[in-house]
């Protein structure tokens, strides 16, 4: 169990958040001081840095949809702007046409003094007709020129607007990166100094505090009645759709957490729950705190497999139900998806992406693989009791 709480921090950092600007930086004490300090001082400051790490995980992926989408409305602008300058050029071209057709003697003559010299006033009635024909699209090529020409400029103004946002989101993004890795040295650091027994207590005191949490919560009943959940009957299944979400979520176990990673190597929380619902047809937002704002939330007494549990008070951390009070997840750096407690961390609530779905017949739970359960469930701040 020591040996994981340390293999974390070779997995890459955790980035998003511009922590300098978020939240007060947080001082990693110094080696000196480690071993004079109790266990119980330790787990709290290393699931601190656990939780800000995966909080800065969620909105480094908030920024990368920023970006994502900028980039696109960057190459439409740009799409735009070729398509605005071809017309330009094309109505240059005819304006210079008429100019040289009016320098080299073909000017207008007027309709009435045609009729007056015609020998066929017919003629010159269709010829005046002919004329004012020119005239006409004469004028239009020219009101084309002017708003292409304004167009054009609109275009350009937008479409440099456009990519000085996108550059200024890849600077966020980059200095989000390099702050998180150098916190996340810091932690390397500090697990470092710890002796084998100083580990082993860790994970010992890591692995009670998440049984506490579990037996509160299912003893709060705030499972009573969910499908599949400890002391009812799995009387609710989940839609068809949840079904394959959850099927999708139950092949990856075992994969590596990596922070901004959607698959299919390896994942971070939300990218694993937004590619599983992905997979089954169900688009959603790729952040957990998206997914929590924008999905329909859902009483916890009525989950059913494939809803999304939700957890801490800003929503940075997600996971998949699976039934009998467990969750599916890519707990944190350092770990692998696997299936956890529902109470490996504060909840916040449930959400289900396709409420209006009706419940499949004859649902079968997911037969899983050797070893779901292994691994660490948790490393996030336990401060507060799960809600009910």
């Amino acid at each position: 169990m020591s040996g994981r709480l340390l293999r974390w921090v070779g997995t890459g950092a955790a980035v998003g958040a511009l922590l300098a600007t978020a939240s007060p930086a947080y001082a990693v004490p110094e080696p000196d001081d480690v071993t004079e300090r109790p266990v119980s001082e330790l787990l709290t400051d290393l699931q601190e840095l656990y939780r800000k790490a995966e909080e800065s995980t969620e909105t480094y992926n908030a920024t990368a949809e920023k970006l994502k989408e900028q980039r696109a409305e960057v190459t439409r602008l740009n799409r735009g702007l070729a398509r605005a300058k071809t017309s330009v050029r094309d109505g240059k071209g005819a304006a210079g046409r008429f100019a040289r057709q009016q320098y080299q003697g073909t000017t207008d003559i007027s309709p009435y003094v045609h009729l007056l010299l015609a020998r066929n006033p017919q003629q010159a009635v269709d010829q005046g007709h002919v004329l004012g024909r020119v005239a006409a699209e004469r004028a239009a090529t020219l009101d084309r020129l002017v708003g292409g020409e304004q167009t054009a400029a609109t275009l350009a103004a937008d479409a440099k607007s456009a990519l000085e946002s996108q550059v200024a989101l890849a600077a966020e993004q980059k200095k989000a990166r390099d702050s998180v890795k150098g916190q996340l040295k810091e932690v390397e650091e500090l697990l470092a100094s710890l002796s084998t027994d100083q580990l082993a207590e860790l994970a010992r005191a890591e692995e009670e505090g998440m049984a506490a949490a579990q037996r509160k919560f299912l003893d709060s009943g705030s499972l009573s009645g969910a499908a599949g959940s400890p002391g009812s009957a799995p009387t609710r299944a989940p839609s068809r759709k949840g079904d394959s979400a959850l099927d999708y979520a139950v092949r990856q176990i075992g994969k590596p957490y990596k922070w901004g990673a959607e698959g299919p190597k390896s994942f971070d929380c939300s990218g694993l729950t937004s590619k599983a619902w992905a997979k089954a047809g169900k688009e959603i937002p790729r952040t957990s705190q998206e997914q929590w704002a924008q999905l329909r939330r859902v009483s916890l007494r009525k989950l059913r497999p494939g809803d999304l549990i939700v957890y801490f008070p800003k929503a940075t951390h997600v996971a998949m139900y699976l039934g009998d009070g467990m969750v599916i997840q890519a707990p944190r750096p350092g770990s692998r998806v696997k299936v956890s407690p529902i109470a490996s961390n504060p909840l916040l609530g449930a959400v289900r992406p396709d409420p209006s779905a009706k419940p499949m017949k004859n649902y079968v739970p997911p037969k899983l693989p050797r070893g779901a359960r292994k691994g660490e469930d948790a490393g996030y701040d336990r401060s507060k009791a799960p809600r009910t």
